[in-house]
């Protein structure tokens, strides 16, 4: 074998494991927050929503992830319902669904259970697209 082939196998062996790393950390954020989704008071079941953790000093949050959530709104009307909830503000439930920084939003189902994570700023259509698959 060249060495060449070696690299590169070595190379996707590598991004392959560091897939199956983050899938399994996203998995394990899923879970944990699941067990803390019932803290949520404002979550009516029945419908999908989004869970959005922001700061009152996120330049992200308010430049881009609310316009989005505003826009997702727009888009989807009552099919769809917004949390947002404050991390500094809620430092036990921001510690409970694993939120490291911000925005880091969570899609739950209709049951309120979280199926998708997005660490970082997430468009509407991004936004849309994963509550569809959960609706």
């Amino acid at each position: 074998m060249s060495a060449m082939l070696v690299r590169l196998l070595l190379a996707v062996g590598i991004s392959a494991g560091l897939v199956g790393a983050w899938r399994l950390a996203s998995a394990f954020v899923l879970w944990r927050s699941g067990r803390s989704a019932s803290r949520l008071g404002e979550f009516a079941r029945g419908t999908p929503g989004v869970v959005f953790f922001t700061t009152a000093d996120c330049v992200t949050c308010k430049a881009a992830q609310r316009p989005a959530l505003a826009a997702l709104r727009a888009r989807m009307g009552e099919a769809v319902q917004v949390i947002e909830v404050d991390a500094q503000d809620n430092v036990a439930l921001a510690r409970d669904w694993a939120v490291l920084s911000v925005p880091t939003t969570f899609i739950l189902d209709r049951d309120g259970r979280p199926r998708q994570v997005n660490h970082g700023f997430a468009s509407a259509d991004k936004l849309a697209a994963q509550i569809a698959s959960v609706a």
